[in-house]
């Protein structure tokens, strides 16, 4: 245990913390019916989650080097597990919503601590054993996490796919406890607060702004407002970071080409990959009436073929060009998303296969190596910043795309079945139209909307693969070499040389 309980621990808690992104998913339909939730509860049911994440991962981070990141794993997981447990006994939407929230604050202290507690207790070439295996976890998660939501949720029901972390945070903590040292960074360093602040403020408000623009419109006042709120919270953040003296993030290094590449491929990723599988998993189950396991299997060709391609590909491509590998995943990931843009009111779920199976090759070629070509884009001493970048960069790709394609969708199906209907039946209440609109109108329209959503994906991950390879210029090799000694101990911030 000496070897393997300080990875058991961190790898534990991660793996939880990431399958809660996605294990909602396959749940949302029989939230919906229990908590009579509508489609924008649904979409802040996971983006709650993800936008807190998100927001706070860096500076909760800063936070961690001064005060002990042990200490901040350990209370990030007990906040996870006390929301956890909220979100289980939640009686309404808004409850949920709040919870999930609270929960991705734990999430994000129990994140930003793992790679910096990762590098104090393993050295050499344990490290980089560490490291390899805690990235396969990493990666492995969020696409387990509908196959996971799918099984509880017919089982002992959905509260359940809360109620399980409970033990498992126990679990997570007293390994922690007995197993993983305590590290700190430097004493001097001071946490960017206000940067941590204005950050969330854009993320959220731009979500929202997003979220609504789907019932209220793009040109009404509200939507108007909140996007101004976004950007004057932007441009607030931009000029926190420039004078704070250990910013979240030094925009010096967005000047270079390869790590603003890899922070598109980032954002872009998680959106194109991830984002409109809530709505696939709706239309399977409320359209066509699958059951959540059966409904969840449909998704497995996504998790299966990223396994399979990450195992085998690590070994297959070692030495060639990062921007190859992340470059071509994306560009995989988007054509896959194009591939089930093929939908109308008699496709099954076989139309929805070849899709998500080139998706997920596309996935196991970039998951495993997003990070690493990150630490290795900029110097050593802003590994640590780079490596927090990339991870918030992604959870916030996930919250925009869940927001932006459920508004495609909703805009396409009300089109054909009006603005109400159409967000019922987003929302998973398909059943109930059966009076006003028929079978086939809801299935033909649902169609459409996911035609629509799974098109802008698709987009958005050609336009992330392309900038991959038109700006990072970061071999695997480097990569391999920086990324143990990067990520064992995130360094104070220092000035760019040269």
């Amino acid at each position: 245990m000496r070897t393997w309980g300080p990875l058991t621990a961190v790898c534990l808690g991660t793996f939880m913390l990431l399958l809660d992104v996605t294990i909602v998913v396959v749940a949302l339909p029989d939230m919906a019916r229990a908590l009579d939730a509508s489609l924008s509860d649904l979409q802040w049911v996971i983006d709650g989650y993800a936008l807190a994440l998100a927001a706070l991962l860096l500076g909760i981070g800063a936070a961690a080097d001064v005060l002990g990141r042990r200490r901040i794993q350990i209370a990030g997981t007990v906040v996870f597990a006390l929301a956890s447990l909220g979100c289980g006994l939640a009686s309404n939407a808004e409850v949920l919503v709040a919870a999930r929230a609270v929960q991705g604050f734990g999430a994000a202290a129990m994140f930003a601590t793992t790679l910096p507690l990762l590098g104090a207790a393993y050295q050499g070439k344990r490290r980089s054993m560490a490291l390899g295996v805690w990235g396969a976890v990493s990666g492995g998660a969020a696409a387990l996490g509908p196959i996971f939501g799918g099984l509880l949720t017919e089982g002992p029901g959905w509260r359940w796919i809360f109620f399980v972390n409970l033990p498992v945070s126990v679990a997570a903590v007293w390994l922690t406890l007995r197993w993983v040292p305590e590290s700190k960074g430097h004493a001097a360093r001071r946490v960017d607060w206000a940067g941590t602040v204005t950050f969330a403020l854009f993320a959220g408000a731009l979500t929202y702004a997003v979220v609504r623009a789907s019932t209220v419109g793009w040109t009404s006042a509200r939507t108007g407002v909140t996007l101004a709120v976004a950007a004057l919270a932007l441009i607030a953040f931009v000029a926190v970071e420039r004078r704070a003296a250990h910013p979240l993030i030094d925009l010096r290094l967005l000047r270079k080409p390869a790590f603003t590449g890899i922070l598109l491929g980032a954002i872009g990723y998680n959106a194109a990959a991830f984002a409109v599988i809530p709505y696939f998993s709706i239309w399977l189950q409320t359209v066509l009436g699958m059951s959540p396991i059966r409904g969840s299997l449909v998704l497995l060709p996504l998790a299966a073929t990223s396994f399979v391609v990450a195992a085998v590909g690590g070994k297959l491509l070692h030495g060639a060009p990062a921007r190859y590998v992340i470059g071509g995943g994306l560009l995989l990931i988007g054509a896959g998303c194009l591939a089930t843009a093929v939908l109308d009111a008699g496709s099954t779920w076989r139309a929805l296969v070849p899709g998500l199976t080139l998706a997920g090759i596309g996935t196991g070629l970039v998951a495993p190596g997003l990070a690493g070509a990150a630490l290795a884009s900029v110097p050593q001493e802003n590994a640590g910043m780079a490596g927090g970048a990339v991870n918030t960069f992604r959870q916030l790709g996930y919250a925009l795309g869940v927001a932006v394609f459920g508004t495609v969708l909703t805009s396409r199906m009300q089109d054909a079945i009006g603005h109400d209907a159409a967000h019922t039946a987003a929302g998973g209440g398909a059943a109930a139209l059966h009076g006003s609109v028929s079978a086939h109108e809801v299935r033909d329209a649902f169609a459409a909307g996911l035609n629509g959503a799974s098109l802008t994906a698709g987009a958005v991950g050609l336009a992330a693969g392309l900038a991959v390879l038109l700006m990072v210029r970061t071999k695997p090799a480097s990569v391999a070499g920086q990324t143990p000694s990067a990520a064992a101990e995130p360094t104070p911030e220092k000035a760019l040389q040269g």
